[in-house]
């Protein structure tokens, strides 16, 4: 009895935070962390990993323009503005619109990134309310990526 009350009083706090039933949204990294979802967070060594491996749909959340002047091997742009709509679509609407088949809502190879990690956290907030439950975003963005690709 006692599982099943946290369980529910776990989803309500979901529902009340991400989806803004509450005054308070979820703002930092931490806090949507301190809600009970799996660990969001995805490191440089760990992106490095997954796309060797080939087992990662890597989505660019920043602007076109952005995206034009340098992009982790493999990402697909759908900027910040688009992704509730883009993750909504309809799984032929979306390999027409973006050129990629569209991520299963229970795929744990979903990642997002965008120059510094707060977009792709936003983005990430909005495709957890969509379902993408298991998707995560690379913190360091591709600013650290092209610092560590340098060294």
């Amino acid at each position: 009895m006692k599982v099943k009350r946290t369980m529910f009083l776990r989803a309500a706090v979901v529902c009340v935070v991400l989806l803004g039933l509450g005054k308070t949204l979820v703002k930092t990294e931490e806090q949507f962390c301190s809600i009970g979802l799996t660990n969001p967070k995805l490191s440089y060594e760990l992106l490095k990993q997954r796309l060797t491996a080939g087992n990662l749909q890597l989505f660019d959340v920043r602007e076109p323009d952005e995206f034009k002047e340098g992009v982790i091997p493999g990402a697909t742009n759908i900027p910040l503005s688009e992704v509730q709509q883009a993750f909504t679509l309809t799984p032929d609407q979306f390999t027409q619109l973006y050129g990629v088949p569209m991520p299963e809502k229970h795929s744990s190879d979903v990642m997002l990134y965008c120059q510094r990690g707060r977009r792709s956290l936003t983005a990430l907030h909005t495709v957890h309310t969509l379902g993408y439950s298991r998707a995560r975003h690379y913190v360091g963005g591709y600013s650290e990526w092209l610092e560590r690709e340098s060294q």
